[in-house]
């Protein structure tokens, strides 16, 4: 794949290309302003500049690990950067270029509109920049009711001002699936909480089934009519947040250090909202740390799956997830076809879909790899906060914090591939495909 082409005398950035380039000066941006002093709570300096590079990366992904307690760090400038670099993170820096633009009352040229269908990750080209207006629209429709309800709840127990603000804070981080939360023990205050544990999970699932999704279900209207895209997302998102909740409620039942020593409905608030979490936002109300092992595992299978194409989540997408079983079953039925929803899915897409797969586990193995000589943890850990990153899911086993100079370098490289990679690559299988001039003869493998 050629990123870059010549024209004449100029070189022709590709939009894979600039998607890269446009996330890392985002980046950077967020870097510089955490390492100024009046972004910490720490007088004459901020953070140090891996630090800040770190945090940057985390909110610009939308992960939500953090080297630092958020709220006790940052300052009320540090906040509100995090937060801005979460909400332009969880739109894409494309669309929130394109809304610029819209707002200056410039046109948007062809390229432009290239880049925008890239960092949509949609099928066409037509309808892209009426698709950011009602991408916006939404966003701050999503965001206005769950700070206001989040708002209201906290009133009752905190001041206003700092219920509002709590609100909106909580409110942006969920729905762009990042995590961040403004107490030392995240969301743990509220485990037993209807209020807190409903309209957050809302908001991050919301975000998670993508734009596409939820434009989808406005317009249609009806289950029947839904795009085939719309319902296999809608179809996987409740089978997982089904089986999630289960399986950590059985493992964890009795566990004194998490949900063991609590009354029957808390556990089952704490079961659902932290089986449902793990496979887009960083959010937790127990102790991620204190996890029966088996527990640790099922999570990181969930956050390896991840989200929705489209969304403000990350992992190989619940669509990927779908192709690869259904095109397990087809194998072993010994079919010809790959069917869902009476629609046959082309074996070229199953390929794809196996690239992401493949390509994501060899990312995971190579960080989780190096990590094992930088870090002296144990290796359900390292594993977890390797794939923690690679789907920008932000949780922790209370080890982000303990990670060296080379292992906080190391995890923001995977938070950065998580969020550009699988895009860029997408963009490469279906895109950039050119057709051999030379085949050659067949010859067979022993495989299995």
């Amino acid at each position: 794949m050629k990123l870059f082409k010549r024209k004449g005398n100029l070189i022709s950035l590709h939009p894979a290309q600039i998607l890269v380039i446009g996330f890392g000066c985002l980046i950077f941006l967020g870097t510089l302003l955490f390492m100024l002093p009046i972004a910490t709570n720490e007088k004459g300096h901020g953070l140090s500049f891996i630090d800040a590079l770190f945090e940057a990366t985390s909110a610009v992904c939308v992960t939500g690990l953090a080297v630092v307690d958020t709220g006790t760090t940052f300052t009320l400038f540090g906040e509100i950067v995090l937060l801005c670099l979460i909400q332009i993170g969880g739109w894409g820096f494309m669309t929130t270029g394109i809304f610029m633009y819209i707002i200056l009352g410039k046109k948007i040229g062809l390229k432009g509109r290239l880049l925008l269908q890239d960092s949509l990750n949609v099928f066409t080209l037509s309808g892209v920049v009426s698709l950011v207006k009602r991408i916006i629209l939404i966003t701050v429709i999503v965001e206005l009711i769950g700070a206001a309800t989040l708002a209201i709840r906290w009133s009752f127990e905190m001041p206003l001002g700092k219920a509002i603000y709590y609100g909106i804070f909580h409110s942006i981080s969920a729905f762009n699936n990042a995590g961040f939360g403004l107490e030392s023990d995240n969301l743990s205050k509220w485990v037993g909480d209807p209020t807190v544990n409903l309209m957050v999970t809302l908001l991050f699932i919301t975000g998670g089934i993508g734009f596409t999704v939820i434009l989808d279900l406005f317009h249609k209207r009806s289950l029947r009519k839904l795009s085939l895209h719309s319902k296999v997302v809608l179809l996987m998102t409740l089978i997982l947040n089904i089986i999630g909740p289960l399986i950590i409620l059985v493992s964890e039942y009795s566990n004194p250090a998490t949900i063991g020593n609590l009354e029957l409905g808390d556990k089952l608030w704490a079961s659902y909202f932290q089986g449902v979490v793990t496979r887009t936002a960083g959010f937790n109300t127990i102790d991620i740390g204190a996890l029966n092992l088996s527990s640790l595992v099922f999570m990181m299978a969930l956050m390896f799956i991840g989200a929705s194409s489209g969304s403000t989540g990350g992992g190989i997408k619940v669509t990927t997830f779908a192709i690869i079983i259904l095109a397990f079953w087809t194998v072993v039925t010994n079919r010809n076809d790959v069917n869902i929803f009476k629609r046959r899915i082309s074996w070229e897409l199953v390929n794809k879909s196996l690239s992401i797969v493949v390509t994501a586990i060899l990312f995971i193995f190579l960080i989780f790899f190096l990590l094992t000589f930088s870090e002296k943890a144990d290796m359900s850990k390292l594993l977890f906060e390797t794939i923690s990153a690679s789907a920008t899911v932000g949780l922790s086993a209370n080890f982000t914090p303990e990670l060296s100079p080379i292992g906080r370098v190391l995890i923001t490289i995977m938070m950065f591939i998580g969020r550009i990679g699988p895009l860029t690559m997408a963009f490469a299988l279906l895109n950039n495909r050119k057709e051999a001039k030379i085949r050659y003869a067949e010859e067979k493998i022993l495989i299995g």
